[in-house]
């Protein structure tokens, strides 16, 4: 017979059955489509929207081409603020594209 344990914090249990099936990590990275402004700030998110994550892999739309230019310059710098804010699930690249509407 086990001992009783006392309640358990459900970010903790949560954390731990995701871990067990495999998707913690992913589920990790979508924050960042909520932490995407912040992380940019706000001129940035003005201009831009992060879209969907796939694997270690966050999709941003960019309203226009010169701003799409000008941010692929900038992709490492985006990768580790995104990556800094997720912490264990850390994206490997960021792909800038140009949004279909404004």
């Amino acid at each position: 017979m086990t001992a009783a344990r006392g309640p358990a914090r459900v970010d903790t249990l949560l954390a731990g059955v995701l871990r067990k099936h495999g998707v913690h990590e992913q589920v990790r990275r979508m924050e960042a489509l909520e932490l995407w402004a912040e992380v940019v700030g706000e001129d940035l998110a003005r201009v831009t929207r992060a879209t969907g994550v796939e694997e270690a892999t966050l999709f941003v739309e960019v309203r226009n081409s010169a701003w799409l230019m000008e941010l692929n310059m900038m992709k490492r710098e985006f990768l580790e603020r995104v990556n800094e804010r997720i912490g264990d699930a850390p994206f490997r690249r960021v792909v800038f594209a140009l949004a279909e509407t404004e």
